[in-house]
């Protein structure tokens, strides 16, 4: 048996291919990897030496010769392909194990990879003979089989050439889409290709009579979330544990914070001094709305925590970054369909993409502005209490669905108005929802005011500063109103319509 080895990243080279000689597996190995392979004083055939001819042009011309592609191409089914290798004494090669350049890592032309991708495709074609081995994870798979059964078994080396089309197909998409790229959009190339990897199967869609599935386009917080207790989770569990932890993460670092989303609205918002303190401000803004929410919890849920969240009514997942085993024997006794969902800190991809019926929209992620950029217009400048207020505000309604107002006090949400066709609406809502705790609040507006009457309506709530884009042909009229209101108020340049 031969394996052939041409690595750019050599982890667990050494111990790889001691384990293959120690199975009596002869090694061929090209450049580096050779040059790797004898530092480490384990026996190999180089490349030069099996096919007559040293690299060329830079190390562009080192695996490309029949002696190799021959060998693994050949179909050991048919006795003319070996017979063409007995005649030009070219020996079989079973074992290809190739990583490629990492072109993402600063795309150029001297970083497409031409050899290896060539190698590679042409193992896992002859997958019915040949194991095409592309990832360091699946080196012990292949060293336990050979051990156990003689050879890379068949299943096996069908997944294999699996993985290895993917790595190869992700590998030209990401050259393609490099190649692609045309000013003045940069980042925006004529043909997007997304190579998508399911990470898992889903209960059921946004409904239960459709189907539904969770995949990532490469690293993905999701790829190591960990569903600890209850049931698997749906497609709208997933959704808006995603909207709970985006938010989440985009709150001021620094002490303990919660939200509670319903239908990938936030009812609840809040930072405190306590993880409990936080979860009960958050509950406490919306109950009703609370009620088989998303909790989202910025520390480990401990046994206190965990008795107090089972005290309220059933949230659908509680996420958080981990679980002490007593809060979770707690919580899946007291609230067996409640899921528990520990899950890394997230961060944004630089595109996002949303399907049409039959189209996609792409764009670029959603950054919310720094404080340090507003203005103010109307009113007293904010204390550092009533700005720390608007900071939330103004966060959580960058993460609501418009029409969006947030009304926040003493740094928990105690009002939230989402997702209708006029403003003034969403204003009525999040007073409403605040009742007396608007009085000396602080609000934000995802958008401008277009006319005096949402400003009004949270000044007639109590609410004493709001931060809002600017934009409006009635900017000076609003901020006149503000004036005469006693409001403080803020204007940005930036507005955060999410839909």
């Amino acid at each position: 048996m031969r394996a052939l080895i041409s690595l750019y990243d050599k982890a667990g080279l050494v111990e790889f291919a001691s384990g293959l000689v120690e199975l009596g597996v002869e090694i061929l190995s090209s450049g580096g990897t050779s040059a790797k392979l004898a530092e480490a004083g384990i026996p190999h055939v180089s490349t030069d030496e099996l096919t007559g001819f040293t690299e060329m042009l830079s190390g562009r011309v080192k695996t490309l010769h029949p002696a190799i592609h021959a060998g693994i191409l050949a179909d050991r089914s048919k006795p003319e392909h070996l017979a063409d290798l007995a005649d030009a004494e070219i020996g079989q090669i079973d074992i290809v194990v190739v990583n490629l350049y990492p072109f993402t890592s600063d795309p150029s032309v001297e970083l497409i990879d031409v050899g290896g991708p060539t190698m590679i495709r042409a193992a896992a074609k002859n997958h019915f003979s040949v194991a095409s081995v592309v990832d360091p994870l699946d080196y012990p798979l292949v060293l336990d089989e050979i051990r156990d059964f003689g050879e890379v078994r068949a299943s096996t080396r069908r997944s294999l050439a699996y993985k290895a089309f993917r790595v190869v197909s992700d590998y030209d998409s990401a050259i393609a889409s490099w190649l692609a790229t045309e000013e003045p959009v940069p980042g925006y190339p004529i043909r997007l290709n997304v190579g998508l990897n399911k990470i898992r199967d889903l209960r059921y869609g946004e409904n239960p009579h459709q189907s539904g599935a969770l995949y990532s386009a490469g690293a993905s917080v999701w790829s190591g979330a960990e569903w600890i207790s209850g049931l698997q989770p749906s497609y709208l569990n997933i959704f808006d544990a995603d909207a709970a932890w985006r938010l989440l993460w985009d709150l001021p670092k620094g002490r303990p914070a919660c939200v509670i989303v319903k239908h990938a609205n936030p009812c609840g918002v809040a930072i405190a001094d306590t993880v409990v303190d936080a979860y009960q401000a958050a509950f406490d803004c919306d109950p009703i709305s609370a009620f088989g929410g998303i909790v989202a919890l910025s520390h480990t849920v401990d046994l206190a925590l965990a008795t107090t969240i089972a005290g309220r009514p059933k949230a659908d997942v509680i996420v958080a970054p981990g679980f002490d085993q007593d809060a979770v024997d707690l919580l899946a006794s007291k609230r067996k369909n409640t899921r528990l969902l520990r899950l890394g800190m997230t961060s944004a991809p630089e595109l996002q993409i949303r399907s049409l019926t039959d189209a996609y929209l792409v764009q670029s992620q959603d950054q919310i502005d720094s404080p340090d950029s507003w203005q103010l217009v109307a009113g007293e400048k904010a204390d550092q209490g009533m700005m720390d207020d608007l900071v939330m505000a103004w966060t959580t309604c960058a993460r609501t669905t418009s029409n969006s107002i947030v009304i926040v006090k003493s740094n928990r949400a105690v009002g939230v108005g989402a997702g209708q066709q006029n403003r003034v609406d969403s204003a009525k809502i999040a007073a409403s929802k605040a009742a007396a705790l608007a009085m000396g609040a602080a609000a934000a507006s995802d958008a401008f005011f277009p006319f005096p009457d949402g400003l009004e309506t949270l000044s007639q709530a109590g609410v004493r500063a709001v931060v809002a884009p600017s934009g409006s042909i009635r900017d000076q009229e609003i901020i006149e109103v503000a004036e005469a209101l006693g409001i403080t108020l803020y204007f940005t340049t930036s507005r955060h319509f999410r839909h």
